[in-house]
Formats: C-alpha cells, sequence, structure tokens
C-alpha cells in the first residue's frame, strides 16, 4: 500500500499508464479506440508526455524565417517553443522560456528581432540561446553561462522544420534524406507563404488525423476537393480502376521526363511520400482545377505534377502540386479541443494580385478544412455518449486509418515502458 501511494505521489498518472497499456495490449487491432483514448483528461496528459513530447513534430517551413532573426512560436501542450535563424543560416529551436522566472520570451507567432529579450526584466540572450545580459542587479558570483536558454531538437529537410522535446529522439534521418531528394524540384529555399489559416475544432487530436487518413467520407462530404482529388493515390489500391492505372502510367513517363520522383517511399506507419495525379485535365487543386498560381514552383517546366502527398505522423499531411503547395499542421489544445494550422506556399517571386489571388489559392481547402471540422466534432459528439464501443474500420477503404491507430498504439505502448504486438502495414 505504502508503494503504491508512493508511486501515485511520484507520478500521478501512474494509474492511468497502466490501464492505457492494458486497454491497447488488449484491443482489436482494426476497430477504433476505447472510448478514454478520445476524451479522457488524463489519457490527454499521457499523449502529450508520450506522443507530443518524444515523436519528431512537423513545426513550420524554412521560408517563415528566411534571415537572421526571423522567428516562429508554437505551443506543443503547456510547452512554448521558438524556432529562429541565427548566424549563417543556422536554424535554432528553444523552450520559449527565461531562465530568469520563466516568463515566455517571444509572445507574438512570428517576428524578427535582433536579440531575444525577455519583456517582463529584460534578460537578452544571444539568437544562439546564450545569456547575454542579466542585469547588475544579480551580484558578483552571477554567472551568465550556466542560464542559457533551454534547447529543442531541431531538424530540417526539403524547406520543413521538425522538432523533437525529448533527451533521446527517435531517428528520422532516411526520412529527412528521401524528403529532401522528393522535395528538390521545388527548390524550397525560393518559396513563400502567400496565406494561411487556423482553425479550432472541438475534437481530440486523433480523430482529425484518423478524418484525414480516409477518403471513405470524401464523396458524402467534399465536392470542392473532389473536383481535382482522387481518392486513392496507389495503383494496388483495390478501387483502382483501369482507367486510374493507366492515367498514372501516362503522368509518370511524364514526370520521369521532367525528373521528378514519385515512387511509393514508406518508413513504418509514421512517414509517407507518394506523387499521384489528380483528376484527368486537372492540374491543381483550385476550383477549377486550373493553376492557382501563374509562376510554378522551383524548376519546374510543367503545372501538370499531380500532388506528391507527404504524411508525418503524429501531426501533418501535405500536398505539393506544380504551382503551389499546402501543408497542414496539427497540435492537441485539450482532451477534445486541436487546432489545425494550414499554409499555402508559393514561389518567392510571385506576386499578389498578379500571380496568385489568396482567397482563389485557398477556396478548395477552407471548405474541405471546415467540412472535416464539422465531422471531426460530430464525431466526438457520438463518442462521448455511454453507446459509444469501439466500430471496425473497412479494411478496403480504411487502412491508413488502421496503420494510423497501430502506429499510435505501438508508439505509446513503447515509449510506456511495454512491449508493442508486431503489426503488419495495411494495404495503402
Amino acid at each position: 500500500m505504502e508503494k503504491s501511494v508512493s508511486n501515485m505521489m511520484d507520478d500521478p498518472l501512474a494509474a492511468a499508464r497502466e490501464s492505457t497499456a492494458h486497454m491497447l495490449q488488449e484491443r482489436a487491432r482494426t476497430f477504433s479506440l476505447p472510448q478514454p483514448f478520445y476524451n479522457d483528461a488524463r489519457l490527454f496528459a499521457l499523449d502529450m508526455q508520450e506522443i507530443f513530447e518524444k515523436e519528431w513534430l512537423f513545426a513550420g517551413m524554412t521560408c517563415e524565417i528566411p534571415s537572421k532573426g526571423n522567428f516562429i512560436t508554437l505551443d506543443i501542450g503547456d510547452n512554448p517553443i521558438v524556432i529562429v535563424r541565427g548566424s549563417e543560416g543556422v536554424i535554432h529551436a528553444f523552450h520559449n522560456v527565461c531562465r530568469h522566472r520563466g516568463s515566455r520570451l517571444c509572445v507574438k507567432d512570428k517576428g524578427k528581432v535582433a536579440k531575444l529579450v525577455c519583456p517582463y526584466h529584460q534578460w537578452t540572450y544571444e539568437l544562439d540561446g546564450r545569456l547575454l545580459f542579466a542585469g547588475s542587479d544579480m551580484g558578483t558570483d552571477f554567472d551568465l553561462n550556466q542560464f542559457g536558454l533551454k534547447p529543442v531538437n531541431v531538424q530540417t529537410a526539403g524547406g520543413f522544420i521538425f522538432i523533437n522535446l525529448s533527451d533521446e529522439p527517435p531517428a528520422i534521418d532516411d526520412f529527412l534524406t528521401t524528403l529532401e531528394h522528393y522535395l528538390e524540384p521545388y527548390q524550397m529555399d525560393n518559396v513563400k507563404v502567400a496565406t494561411e489559416s487556423s482553425i479550432v475544432e472541438q475534437a481530440n487530436w486523433k480523430l482529425v488525423i484518423e478524418n484525414n487518413r480516409e477518403c471513405y467520407h470524401c464523396n458524402g462530404a467534399h465536392p470542392e476537393l473532389l473536383n481535382s482529388l482522387q481518392e486513392f493515390d496507389d495503383t494496388d489500391d483495390p478501387r483502382a480502376t483501369p482507367a486510374y492505372k493507366a492515367l498514372v502510367a501516362r503522368k509518370q513517363a511524364d514526370w520521369d521526363a521532367e525528373q521528378v520522383p514519385y515512387q511509393l517511399k514508406r518508413f513504418g506507419k509514421r512517414n509517407r511520400l507518394t506523387r499521384t495525379p489528380l483528376l484527368d485535365g486537372i492540374v491543381s487543386m483550385t476550383m477549377d482545377g486550373k493553376p492557382g498560381s501563374k509562376k510554378l514552383m522551383g524548376r519546374l517546366s510543367s503545372p501538370d505534377m499531380g500532388s506528391l502527398r507527404i504524411l508525418h505522423l503524429p501531426n501533418s499531411w501535405n500536398h505539393f502540386m506544380g504551382d503551389h503547395a499546402v501543408v497542414f499542421r496539427v497540435l492537441p489544445i485539450g482532451p477534445q479541443q486541436t487546432v489545425v494550422t494550414t499554409k499555402w506556399l508559393v514561389h518567392k517571386d510571385a506576386v499578389e494580385g498578379v500571380d496568385y489571388d489568396p482567397e482563389q489559392l485557398r477556396r478548395v481547402w477552407d471548405a474541405t478544412n471546415d467540412q472535416d471540422r464539422q465531422l471531426a466534432e460530430e464525431n466526438q459528439r457520438g463518442i462521448n455518449s455511454k453507446a459509444y464501443q469501439p466500430g471496425p474500420y473497412s479494411e478496403t477503404y480504411e487502412f491508413g486509418v488502421i496503420d494510423f491507430v497501430n502506429w499510435y498504439a505501438a508508439r505509446m505502448l513503447e515509449n510506456l515502458g511495454h512491449e508493442a504486438p508486431a503489426l503488419q502495414l495495411a494495404q495503402g
């Protein structure tokens, strides 16, 4: 009894950890998760500790901090983070927390500074995190070198910025090398954010990702998106028609001529890259299927590049076309609240009002995001009912959801110190 009380004092989530591991080990592999995974505050705290504080997360794009002193901020649960471009183009990430009394340093979403200065007592840090100034009142024995900003692991590839809050981040190098290769044609040093949006969905983050990982719902929910998007993106998909397979073969010959990679690449269940055609005759995810930007990205000479689809679990999916790209970031706020940020990228020399209209550029995904928000929120409301119990996924239409949930279960079990069952990839 004394040991149990001691464990609870040391770790208030100790009982929740054991219960979570048990539920994951006993669950049906092709069914949705038990109710607490979608609405329980203790399990949400475990999600933040064991997934979002231990896995590599998509944070932003390098083009958002193009020069020395540019910074962006984001919150990983209760952890405010700042990412800043330092000397010689080096990108740094830090906990956005002053080493004096813990105040946030950077209080805006983005900006440009010469130094990082705490607004509370003006402690001043170099862009590489070193403490430069703390005033003369700290005493003669005060050592500036002991109070630099606490760093966060950061990696970049293909214009993407990834961060990891753990002391021992998992390996990601193979994925980053492939990402760099697949995005080489886009010359990601020459892009900019044309417009962006953030919406708060009243739903658990896993429901947001699950919704993204299938298009089973698309026919009934996304008329704007289906003006351009194929419901499936793999010729091995059992739903793939002979006409689709012929379109893929024709487009792949064009992409070979452009020296643009397109092969399906998977890194376990966490990462997936593949270039697939849009509907025949459609070149971009716009309402009329025509280019949203007159200036193509990178070295591309044709707008007809289909969509390079990039998945990064636990918090991002992306579409790269010939004329523009759309990147998505998912961050949990609470057990039943998630913020989804969408950014539309164009060539940095594209001129707003001449080469592109932001409203036209974003219309398809503004509509789709709002539709998905409503679907996820209704999903959440139903799951909160005492009538909810895990239901079966379609292995034909929802294999991507199965892969995500199995990835989540395996990572949670491993990070909790339990052995995860061996799992096979679904077909897609």
